[in-house]
């Protein structure tokens, strides 16, 4: 409860924070190529290690999660996790180890925090028409890390008032649960003008971001005219809708930065077109979920593939989720069959195929068509949590633990593994388990006071298995520090 009166107190000073990552250059720009960088806790800063920025990213992302609703689709996550990554790798990003939050809400906006976290709401699948569209604002994003925008405006706070790690938290939150309308109207004019004042202070560092996240986009393969076209579906968005979308409040797009984006990529070497199939899956995956009801969805799904698709496996794809989701398994078995008979180790094909066995309660087939995938693809994190979530439905609870206790071990900060361990903990019997499991989805969550009550629990509980004993009680040390950390934010 005190976290969300925290973050109300953030959204109040929703003012500072409203900016993201875009905040004020320490260094002057001698030509568009020849910035120079302060690097945090070198002799020329020294106001906050690497390390520390890291520790601080987390804690942001630990109680934004605690106020947001964040999508539990593991194979979202997973492809917006492949693409934050092959990204970097071509980017000037030093620490490519990224966070990725991808946020349930239909509003276009994605964002960057110190210590290498990238947001990214569901509704950004829903404005972006191509996977090279997307791949630009993960590139913008990654931009405003690798240039260290945050780092450099601690440098220059001596000369005016900065964003914060609590106010990002504030607007952000709010973006992503009330929407800005009402963070708009609660704004005094005086907050207003600070806001105004703030957005055009920041000009220079989205003009980098701009020029950084091209330049990525293009190492990577991808068209760079994409950011162009992404900069004018957000233009056109503003026509049609009743306020701009989210990314616009905090990356304000005009006419001069789209003709800039254009003329940069302009200047860059063509890339031939490239294949977004796997992009329209999950834009499927988002659509089905975005109407307001299955039977919608449906309909909608079997206009596009009679009709004008931008993919036809993509429009048979959302078509066969549809009608699983509507309760017609059948049906969707013989939408979904053409694309497992063209690829039947594709992995969103191969759990959608499960999904419909469990609608129709086949557990054991199910269960067997997810564990020959998972022998083929190990690593395979959306396949995993099919298997052990197939295993739960099934009762199968020892078989799902176990595969759960392994992926918690590859995966530690993802939310939905703890969740779903927790939960078969208890059905299996192993009530230290449910404790220890709940006690790390709750810290991930930065709802810290319930992590240390199943601390707690568990210690009593393993009073007499030393080993167990011994972690939960370093548990608890390392999370009453983190409680500490969390008041500076």
């Amino acid at each position: 409860m005190r976290l969300r009166q925290r973050a109300a107190g953030f959204i109040s000073g929703l003012t500072a924070g409203i900016l993201l990552t875009a905040a004020p250059l320490a260094a002057t720009a001698q030509g568009d190529h020849h910035i120079q960088l302060p690097m945090l806790g070198d002799t020329s800063s020294g106001l906050v290690s690497r390390a520390r920025e890291k520790e601080l990213g987390s804690m942001w992302l630990r109680m934004f999660r605690s106020q947001v609703r964040t999508s539990s689709d593991a194979l979202l996550q997973q492809y917006v996790e492949n693409s934050l990554q092959a990204l970097a790798e071509y980017s000037p990003l030093e620490d490519k180890s990224i966070d990725v939050v991808v946020v349930n809400n239909d509003t276009m906006n994605a964002f960057a925090v110190p210590g290498g976290v990238v947001g990214v709401h569901t509704g950004l699948f829903l404005f972006a028409e191509n996977e090279d569209q997307f791949a630009s604002v993960l590139a913008h994003e990654l931009a405003h890390l690798s240039q260290r925008h945050y780092a450099r405006s601690l440098e220059a706070q001596r000369n005016s008032t900065l964003p914060t790690l609590a106010g990002m938290l504030g607007a952000l939150v709010l973006a992503a649960t009330a929407g800005g309308d009402a963070g708009l109207a609660a704004m005094t004019a005086t907050q207003a003008a600070a806001l105004d004042n703030q957005l055009r202070f920041s000009r220079q560092n989205e003009q980098e971001a701009d020029r950084v996240g091209i330049e990525t986009l293009a190492k990577a393969g991808m068209d760079p005219q994409a950011a162009g076209e992404m900069f004018e579906q957000m233009l056109k968005a503003t026509r049609y809708y009743r306020r701009p979308p989210e990314f616009l409040l905090t990356h304000p797009v005009t006419e001069k930065r789209i003709a800039d984006a254009k003329l940069r990529a302009n200047r860059m070497d063509k890339v031939p077109l490239r294949n977004s199939r796997e992009y329209h899956l999950m834009r499927a995956r988002i659509r089905v979920a975005a109407e307001a009801t299955p039977q919608q969805a449906v309909k909608r799904f079997q206009a596009e593939l009679r009709g004008i698709n931008d993919s036809e496996d993509a429009a048979r794809y959302g078509l066969a989720l549809a009608q699983t989701s509507a309760g017609k398994p059948d049906t969707a078995i013989d939408t979904l069959q053409p694309l497992l008979d063209k690829e039947p180790d594709k992995d969103a094909f191969v759990l959608a195929r499960a999904d419909i066995d469990l609608a129709r309660q086949d557990y054991t087939s199910a269960t067997n068509r997810l564990q020959k995938a998972v022998n083929k693809s190990p690593k395979n994190h959306a396949l995993t949590m099919g298997l052990a979530n197939a295993h739960f439905k099934a009762g199968n609870y020892l078989a799902a633990e176990r595969i759960l206790k392994k992926h918690s071990r590859v995966r530690r900060k993802d939310p939905a593994v703890w969740y779903l361990l927790a939960e078969t903990h208890g059905l299996a019997g192993d009530i230290v388990g449910v404790h220890e499991a709940r006690a790390e989805y709750y810290i991930l969550n930065g709802v810290f006071d319930k992590a240390l009550q199943h601390l707690r629990h568990g210690v009593r509980l393993a009073k007499n298995d030393y080993q167990t004993h011994a972690i939960l009680e370093q548990r608890m040390k390392d999370v009453i520090k983190m409680q500490e950390r969390a008041k500076e934010l």
